[in-house]
């Protein structure tokens, strides 16, 4: 007669488990829901292509975690349900990929993060906060580690070179100054400073984020508030 309570109790306790479970993973600081990006701003393209500099000084500022997920949306976000995005890509085949170095952005542990463009979110590789190490790989430019957060966009080569040979890294490169110039507008729309730097190591950088022999880095972009 005991039966139907004892049940009760242990659907009750699994109920419980498995809701705990699922908060917890939710909840991981592995990986990181970025807040939905806007899709309408306050200034026209033409205007921020107008005001659009070069800049490589830093204040010591925060960032929102808002703003970073409006940057890297802009650079690489999904925009069409067949999985296309912000920056054309030669046969959509997409082989960049975005990690962020953060250090001073709110609600967000310093690390390296890897953004994952399908789910608008980041996933989190190594602790700790890389802005220095970054800037002593890109020959000392001690700036580098005054931004927030540099955004490193880098490659995997072959998913272009596959179908489109040896041109295929041509194709790379172009697409990388695309998404760039994307989070460069982006960045100006939103009140921020970045530059795009190519003076680097890149088996140094390639070291500091641990990338994948297959990952090759392209382009560094510092974000931060400007003076």
């Amino acid at each position: 007669m005991y039966t139907a309570p004892v049940f009760r109790v242990t659907l009750f306790l699994f109920w419980l488990s498995s809701t705990l479970t699922g908060e917890a993973l939710a909840q991981s600081p592995e990986t990181v829901t970025l807040p939905e990006p806007a899709y309408a701003g306050e200034q026209s393209v033409e205007r921020l292509l107008r005001q659009r500099r070069s800049v490589r000084d830093y204040r010591d500022a925060t960032l929102p975690l808002s703003d970073i997920s409006q940057l890297l949306w802009a650079a690489q976000g999904i925009t069409h349900a067949a999985g296309l995005r912000t920056a054309p890509s030669a046969g959509a085949l997409y082989p960049l990929e975005l990690y962020l170095v953060a250090g001073n952005v709110s609600n967000l542990a310093a690390g390296v993060y890897h953004y994952q463009a399908d789910g608008h979110r980041l996933e989190r590789m190594h602790r700790g906060d890389q802005r220095k190490p970054l800037a002593r790989a890109a020959l000392a430019q001690n700036w580098v580690g005054d931004a927030a957060a540099v955004v490193v966009f880098a490659a995997v080569y072959e998913r272009t070179t596959r179908k489109y040979g040896k041109r295929g890294v041509r194709y790379v490169h172009m697409e990388v100054g695309h998404a760039a110039q994307n989070l460069f507008l982006q960045a100006e729309a939103l009140g921020l400073a970045t530059v795009v730097v190519g003076a680097f190591r890149d088996d140094e950088v390639a070291g500091v984020l641990q990338l994948p022999d297959e990952v090759h880095p392209l382009v560094l972009m510092p974000v931060g508030r400007g003076p």
